[in-house]
C-alpha cells in the first residue's frame, strides 16, 4: 500500500505555524501580563517502527490511564507499528523525534488471535455493560461469526496539544483506508469504536484529611455531577454517534489519582473511560464535523 502522507506543517494562522501563548515577564512591577507568541510547526508522519515505539507506548499508557497495567502495551504498540502506512503521528522535530500525538485503527476481527487484542476486546465488552444497547451491539459485532468489521480507533495526544491537529489525522485515516481497500487489504470496516476518556470533579481527600472548610459547597456539589471531556473533539463524536452508542465507564484501578491530578482547583479529578460506536456512514460525517469546527 502506497502512502501519500502530507508532511506540511499544520497551521491556523496562514503562515504554517500554530501559535501557542505563554506568559512572559516584562521586567516591571506593574502587575500587567504580556504574552509572547510561541510558534510551533506540527508535522505529520507515518508511524515509524524504528523511532516511535516508546512515544506511542507512553501515549497508550496515558489513554488507558489507571487501567494501563491490565494490557500488554508493548505488544499493542508493536501491532500499531506493524501497519506503518495506516495511521498518523504528529511531531515537532522531524521524523526521528518522539510523537506528541498519534491516531490509528486496528481491525479487531483481523487480529482476533492476537493476545493483546483479545484482552482489549474482552475489556471493551465488559465495560460496555453500563449501556445495555451498546453492549448488545458490541457483543454481536465481536462475535466470530459476524460479517461486520469493527475498527478500533486508538488516538491520544499530549494534554497541551491543540485540537487543530485532530481533523487532519482523521481525514488522512479515511484516505488511507480507501487506498488500502483499493489493494484488497482488510480494512473494509462497517463500524468504528473510538476509545477515549472523560473526567468528573471530586472532593479532594487532602481537604477531608485536613478538615478544610468548604466555602463553595453547593457549587462544587453540582460540578461533581458533571462530566468533562479531556479532548473537545470527543463531545462532537459523542453527539454524532448518539447516546445509545456510547458508554462511560469506571477504571478498575482508580487508586488515589484524584489528588495527584489536582491543579489550580479546590477539586480533585476522577478520570473515566469513554467508548463511542459509529457506523461507517456516520464516520465520514463525523470527520466533516471535526473539520468544520476545528479548522487549522
Amino acid at each position: 500500500m502506497s502512502s501519500n502522507k502530507r508532511k506540511d506543517p499544520i497551521n491556523d494562522d496562514g503562515d504554517g505555524d500554530i501559535n501557542m501563548s505563554s506568559a512572559a515577564d516584562n521586567g516591571d512591577d506593574s502587575g500587567s501580563e504580556d504574552m509572547d507568541m510561541v510558534k510551533v510547526d506540527f508535522e505529520m508522519f507515518d508511524p515509524q517502527p524504528a523511532h516511535d515505539f516508546h512515544g506511542i507506548r507512553q501515549l497508550l499508557r496515558q489513554l488507558f490511564d489507571a487501567d494501563s497495567a491490565l494490557f500488554d502495551l508493548s505488544a499493542l504498540t508493536e501491532l500499531i507499528l506493524s501497519q506503518p502506512l495506516l495511521g498518523t503521528t504528529v511531531k515537532t522535530e522531524g521524523n526521528e523525534s518522539d510523537p506528541f500525538a498519534f491516531l490509528t485503527v486496528i481491525n479487531l476481527h483481523e487480529h482476533a488471535s492476537n493476545l493483546a487484542i483479545q484482552t482489549l476486546a474482552s475489556y471493551l465488552l465488559a465495560k460496555s455493560a453500563s449501556s445495555p444497547q451498546l453492549h448488545a451491539k458490541l457483543r454481536s459485532l465481536l462475535d466470530s461469526g459476524s460479517s461486520a468489521q469493527l475498527g478500533l480507533i486508538l488516538t491520544e495526544r499530549l494534554i497541551n496539544m491543540p485540537v487543530q491537529v485532530v481533523p487532519p489525522m482523521y481525514k488522512m485515516l479515511l484516505e488511507e483506508i480507501e487506498w488500502a481497500l483499493a489493494e484488497n487489504e482488510p480494512y473494509n470496516f462497517t463500524h468504528f469504536m473510538v476509545l477515549s476518556k472523560t473526567y468528573t470533579e471530586v472532593a479532594s481527600r487532602l481537604d477531608e484529611l485536613e478538615a478544610r472548610p468548604n466555602k463553595k459547597g453547593k457549587k462544587q456539589a453540582k460540578r461533581r455531577n458533571e462530566t468533562f471531556y479531556y479532548h473537545p473533539e470527543d463531545e462532537v463524536i459523542w453527539r454524532r454517534c448518539g447516546e445509545d452508542n456510547a458508554a462511560g465507564f469506571r477504571f478498575e484501578k482508580e487508586g488515589e489519582a484524584a489528588d495527584s491530578k489536582r491543579a489550580f482547583s479546590d477539586m480533585g479529578i476522577k478520570p473515566q473511560g469513554l467508548m463511542m460506536l459509529i457506523e461507517k456512514e456516520g464516520f465520514g460525517q463525523m470527520v466533516e464535523d471535526l473539520e468544520g469546527l476545528f479548522k487549522p
